[in-house]
C-alpha cells in the first residue's frame, strides 16, 4: 500500500513580521540595533558568544533558489516538491528522477560561490562574536568563506560524482548543450522558465517531459563489495548492469546522497552536537531562514528557553517569531532582540565595518576541528548508503 505523503509545511506566505526595535526598519537601524545584540552582555551569566543559524535565504545573492522566499520555489512553482525519503528507498523510478535532475544541477551549484554574507559571518567571528554556525543549507558555503568557524550542516551536503555522467554519455551531451545555450546562466526565473527549465533549491534542476527513466545510476559501492545483511540474518542481494549501474532485482545497495531528504530524521549525532551548540552560546543570530521546518525551529525554541537573546534577520515571515519577542522591553534597543528585514548582503557588510571601527580584531588563535566533511578526491568519498 503507498504511504500517504506528507504534507510540506509553510508554502505560504507568512505574516509579515514586526520589527524590533521599531529603528531597525532602515538599514542604519538595523545595524546600530544588531551592534548593540553584539555588545550587550548576555543574560544569567550565559556565555558571551553568539552561534549562527542559516537557512537558503542567505544563499539567494550566491544565484540558488530559495523555498519560501518571495520568489521561493514554493511560490512560483506550485506543482513542485521534493523527493521524500520513502520515495528515494522504495522507487527506482523515483531514483532515476532524483539523480538526473540532480545531475543538470549540478553545475549551477558548483559554479556558485559564497558571497558577502558569508564572508560577513567570517568577519564577525574575527570581532570575537561569533562562535560557531548551524546551517541548513547543503551547498557548503560556509565552510569555505569561513573554515576557522565550526560548522554544522544540519540537512547534510551535496557533492559531485563523475560516475553519473560515466553512466549516462546522453544525457552529459545534453547537458554540455543547455550550458552551451546560457540556459543555466540566467537568474531570471521567467527566463529559464522561457527555455523550458525549472530551477528548484539543493541543485535540483526541472525538465518537463524529460526521459528520466533512461537515467541511471551507481550502485553503492561498500554495498557492492561487501553487501550486508538484514535482520532476519539473509543477505543484501546488490546487482550492477556490465558498466556498473544499479539494476534489479536488487534488494539494496542502493546510493543515497549525503542530505537529510524531506520525512528523514536528522542523525543522533548532528542532532546533539547542534543542541550543544545552542546550549554553549549565549545569543542567536537567525540568518536567511523561515524556520518553516521543525528541525531548525526546535532550535531557535531551545535557544528561547534558555533566556538567550535573538536577533532574526529575514526577508519575509519566520515561523511563530512572534513568540520570540512577545516579552522584549519596548524601549529596548537590540539588546534583548532583533528582528530586521533587510538584505542580509547588505546589513551585515555594514554591521561587520561599524564594529571594526569601532572593536579591535582578536588574535588568530586557531578554532576547533571544524564539523565538516572535506571534498575528497574519490567519486564516492561524499556519499552515503
Amino acid at each position: 500500500m503507498r504511504k500517504p505523503l506528507m504534507r510540506i509545511p509553510y508554502t505560504d506566505l507568512l505574516p509579515s513580521p514586526t520589527i524590533h526595535p521599531p529603528s531597525a526598519t532602515s538599514l542604519s537601524g538595523a545595524v546600530s540595533a544588531l551592534q548593540n545584540f553584539f555588545s550587550a552582555p548576555p543574560p544569567r551569566g550565559l556565555p558571551p558568544s553568539t552561534v549562527v543559524l542559516t537557512g537558503a535565504g542567505l544563499s539567494v545573492a550566491s544565484g540558488l533558489a530559495d523555498y519560501r522566499g518571495v520568489n521561493g520555489t514554493y511560490r512560483v512553482n506550485k506543482t513542485y516538491r521534493p523527493i521524500y525519503y520513502h520515495e528515494f528507498l522504495e522507487n527506482h523510478e523515483a531514483r532515476k528522477r532524483y539523480w538526473a535532475r540532480s545531475f543538470l544541477g549540478w553545475t549551477t551549484l558548483a559554479k556558485a560561490k559564497p558571497n558577502a554574507g558569508h564572508y560577513a559571518v567570517r568577519d564577525l567571528r574575527e570581532l570575537g562574536v561569533v562562535s560557531r554556525v548551524i546551517t541548513q543549507n547543503v551547498d557548503s558555503f560556509h565552510p569555505r568563506a569561513h573554515p576557522r568557524i565550526p560548522t554544522l550542516e544540519l540537512h547534510g551536503y551535496l557533492r559531485a560524482t563523475n560516475e553519473l555522467a560515466r553512466l549516462n554519455p546522453a544525457w552529459a551531451d545534453f547537458l554540455r548543450e543547455v550550458i552551451a545555450s546560457g540556459a543555466l546562466e540566467t537568474e531570471d526565473p521567467d527566463e529559464r522558465r522561457r527555455r523550458g527549465i525549472r530551477t528548484n533549491p539543493d541543485g535540483d534542476v526541472d525538465l518537463p517531459d524529460a526521459p528520466y527513466t533512461t537515467f541511471r545510476y551507481p550502485a553503492c559501492p561498500t554495498c557492492l563489495a561487501s553487501p550486508p545483511r538484514l535482520a532476519d540474518g539473509s543477505q543484501v542481494r546488490v546487482e550492477v548492469d556490465g558498466e556498473g549501474a544499479w539494476k534489479k532485482p536488487s534488494s539494496g545497495g542502493i546510493l543515497k546522497p549525503a542530505v537529510v531528504m524531506f520525512g528523514e530524521s536528522i542523525p543522533s549525532g548532528v542532532k546533539h552536537a547542534v543542541e550543544e551548540a545552542i546550549d554553549g552560546a549565549g545569543r542567536l543570530l537567525v540568518l536567511g531562514t523561515s524556520l518553516a521546518t521543525y528541525s531548525a525551529w526546535r532550535l531557535a525554541k531551545r535557544a528561547k528557553d534558555r533566556g538567550m537573546p535573538i536577533a532574526i534577520v529575514n526577508v519575509g515571515g519566520v515561523r511563530g517569531e512572534e513568540a520570540f519577542f512577545t516579552d522584549l522591553d519596548p524601549n529596548q534597543t537590540g539588546t534583548q532582540g532583533v528582528r530586521a528585514e533587510a538584505s542580509i548582503q547588505e546589513l551585515l557588510p555594514a554591521l561587520v565595518d561599524v564594529m571594526q571601527r569601532s572593536t579591535p580584531k582578536r588574535g588568530q588563535e586557531q578554532s576547533p576541528a571544524i564539523l565538516h566533511q572535506p571534498d575528497g578526491a574519490s567519486v564516492f568519498k561524499d556519499m552515503m548508503s
